[in-house]
């Protein structure tokens, strides 16, 4: 009695349970036909979500295991309710299945019947038909692209899970097949939420890891459950559907004002800013580099003599005391960060104390806001600020 190894197979895990090619009427059908050459199963394999035409042999356990146990003389039969089963690629399927009769394995399919390379015409039908289930392939994945940019085009969403901020509900779209699919709707808590990150970014120049931070700290998770990451944020800062368009690598809705949480304005702002904290901008850029720490100016301001940036470090100086113990003494400094690193010919000072330099820019500032005369634009704008600052508190109280 020979053995068999039966190997099912579906492209989208959507396809288990739900069409007519899915996992369990393959098996049945495999059993029956088993059943009926005398055969007995001694093992299956089955693959959920694996797509025969973009996965490649080598890149699917499956199809690796059963190359073991063939070598293993482990099966007799490999059996497959299509050929098409093993795979799509028109490249490579075929001689995978060659592979398995040049080492002594049947390779039957339900449908099909057996796949023998006895002569020319057994090689050319195998061929014949891995290109053809290529070409199948092809043209349901461009027919499959161009209904996806379509129905993004048309405005509708089409599928995954929601981006934070929103949530999925049925609003009596049908599918072809006359099911109800999901649409998006703005979430009241988690939108608020949305508009915090672009605000502190926009406004206040927070990083994506200082929000995080505080995502984190509030208790809040990703719609995964996981909790918020820097690129997470990141993330969210790009994504144009918070302005209300829903986008795709080649495709963009029109504007759907029932989706928009942000203003265009401040998305557009947000983008700016995190061009500028790309590494390849560091030279055009006009935002601050850091957004907490002790140092004021670190990374913000820049030498007078080489045009270098300024950043900050802590330096350890030792000292002796009256009663003739030793101490270390922190101070803070600004540095020339192409001197400290030889980048370039720098005649400037080769530090400047971080409390001098930040006391005279502060001064400086003052100054400047001290030459500003009262006008009633003025008033208007102070009690604008004062409004905006106890929203603040309140906001930083609720944290």
């Amino acid at each position: 009695m020979k053995r068999v190894n039966t190997l099912y197979r579906v492209s989208t895990k959507k396809q288990v349970d739900v069409t007519k090619d899915d996992i369990p009427m393959q098996k049945i059908a495999c059993h029956e036909f088993a059943e009926r050459q005398g055969w007995t199963i001694t093992k299956e394999y089955s693959e959920k979500g694996i797509s025969g035409f973009k996965v490649s042999a080598e890149d699917r356990d499956a199809i690796q295991d059963l190359k073991q146990a063939a070598l293993n003389k482990e099966f007799d039969v490999l059996l497959v309710f299509m050929f098409d089963r093993i795979g799509r690629i028109d490249d490579e399927t075929p001689f995978v299945v060659e592979w398995f009769v040049h080492h002594g394995i049947e390779v039957w399919s339900v449908k099909e019947g057996e796949q023998r390379f006895d002569s020319h015409v057994d090689k050319l039908t195998n061929y014949i038909r891995f290109w053809q289930a290529s070409g199948e392939s092809a043209k349901t994945s461009a027919r499959i692209k161009t209904r996806m940019q379509q129905m993004v085009e048309e405005g509708n969403y089409i599928g995954g899970s929601a981006p934070y901020g929103y949530r999925l509900v049925k609003r009596g779209r049908l599918n072809k097949k006359g099911n109800e699919v999901y649409d998006l709707e703005i979430d009241p808590a988690e939108s608020e939420i949305v508009k915090m990150i672009f605000e502190s970014t926009v406004k206040y120049g927070h990083g994506s890891f200082q929000l995080a931070d505080r995502l984190n700290k509030m208790g809040l998770r990703t719609h995964s459950g996981a909790k918020f990451q820097c690129n997470s944020i990141i993330r969210m800062l790009k994504n144009r559907i918070y302005c209300g368009y829903i986008q795709t690598k080649n495709a963009c809705s029109p504007f759907i004002e029932r989706i928009q949480i942000i203003d265009e304005d401040i998305f557009d702002m947000a983008q700016e800013i995190l061009q500028q904290r790309e590494k390849k901008n560091n030279g055009k850029r006009t935002v601050a580099l850091k957004t907490k720490g002790e140092s004021l100016l670190s990374g913000n301001i820049f030498c007078g003599h080489c045009g270098g940036r300024m950043v900050s470090t802590t330096y350890h100086e030792e000292y002796v005391k009256a009663d003739g113990t030793k101490s270390i003494y922190h101070t803070k400094k600004y540095i020339c960060y192409h001197r400290s690193r030889k980048l370039n010919e720098c005649d400037g000072q080769a530090a400047y104390r971080s409390d001098i330099v930040e006391e005279k820019v502060l001064s400086a500032i003052k100054s400047l806001f001290d030459k500003i005369k009262t006008t009633p634009e003025q008033e208007i704008l102070e009690h604008k600020f004062k409004n905006q600052a106890e929203d603040c508190k309140i906001k930083k109280a609720a944290v």
